[in-house]
């Protein structure tokens, strides 16, 4: 059966969701399950990445279920652009897609905070995080936009250069980066960087031209986008990681609420086996990105326990205290993500 979380806890999706599958197949649940139905699901990333095999679990298992229900991938931005898929799920005219959520954090500024630099300590805390009461308002917060969350999933990363090891602040003064979200942005701003924004997706081609002189991803993209191949240096997720960013499987809810029963419980279903997928797998892409680097003869810098805390003061003083002056009520929801232990 579906895992049921304390009311309190629950989104908007799951809770519908685990209603859904609490309904059993047969004959007159399948009944209900009207001419298939495609659902076309966009996101920025190859085949080979980590967030595709996920959307991939959720799909293959949605039509092994039987309900009248397929769900089409488009991959590497060939539906729609990564900065643009919020948009289009909100308004209905894209059902589902693998999104970075701070992406949208210029929208609803509140979404800034799922990539917070220093704020998820590790792989565990993130799955803590998830069913806090954090989460629970970020969801709330998505819900109202017209937007469903089918599964979680947080990914760490790190820095890279063409130059020298980014280790602590001082390391990134007078260079030209890329950084995933405002609050990095922020971060790296206040320490001397100049900051180029863009998707993780356009890194290679700026490293390749000289656009920018580093940049921090997930773990996940330093490899499905071949950055070794640019690079000289590698600050990875290993015992200190300062980079985790959430990056969920969503829904439009229009698309949501037009399925059947049947479909959401296959959904269901198919979302609860893809996460534990995600939550497993993605711990292991910060060890596999590392072994990547290395064969490709990059040097590997490690981040210490100090140069975490000097991150984390510089993020005190930049990112959080921006975030708490220029988001109404920003202060209670940092709070609520600081108390998850």
């Amino acid at each position: 059966m579906t895992r049921t979380l304390p009311a309190a806890r629950r989104g908007f999706l799951r809770t519908a969701m685990t209603v859904a599958a609490a309904v059993t197949f047969g004959a007159g649940l399948a009944g209900q399950a009207s001419a298939q139905e495609t659902l076309r699901l966009s996101h920025q990333w190859s085949t080979n990445d980590i967030r595709h095999k996920v959307a991939q679990i959720i799909a293959d298992e949605v039509e092994k279920a039987d309900v009248g229900l397929k769900i089409q991938i488009f991959p590497s931005q060939s539906l729609f652009k990564a900065r643009d898929q919020w948009g289009a799920a909100s308004s209905g005219r894209l059902d589902m897609m693998v999104l970075p959520l701070s992406y949208a954090g210029g929208r609803h500024p509140e979404f800034n905070l799922t990539l917070m630099p220093g704020l998820v300590k590790n792989h565990a805390h993130a799955k803590r995080i998830n069913e806090s009461a954090f989460m629970d308002e970020i969801e709330k917060i998505a819900n109202a936009n017209g937007v469903v969350t089918v599964a979680k999933g947080w990914l760490a990363g790190g820095f890279a250069s063409t130059g020298k090891c980014i280790r602590q602040p001082d390391d990134v003064q007078g260079m030209q980066m890329r950084a995933a979200g405002k609050a990095f942005e922020q971060m790296l701003a206040g320490a001397g960087a100049s900051i180029a924004s863009m998707p993780s997706s356009e890194a290679y081609n700026a490293l390749q031209t000289g656009v920018i002189d580093a940049l921090n991803t997930s773990s996940s993209s330093f490899v499905s986008y071949r950055i070794y191949e640019q690079v000289k240096c590698y600050t990875p997720a290993a015992d200190y990681a300062l980079w985790f960013m959430y990056q969920p499987v969503m829904m439009s809810k229009r698309a949501y609420d037009n399925l059947n029963d049947a479909q959401k419980a296959a959904l269901a279903a198919a979302s609860e086996k893809a996460e534990a997928y995600y939550a497993e797998e993605g711990a292991k892409e910060d060890a596999t990105s590392i072994d990547v680097f290395k064969k490709a003869g990059i040097e590997i810098a490690l981040m210490t326990e100090a140069d975490f805390n000097a991150w984390r003061k510089l993020a005190e003083q930049t990112s959080y205290k921006a975030f708490n002056e220029e988001v109404k009520g920003g202060q209670k929801l940092l709070d609520l993500a600081l108390s998850v232990d």
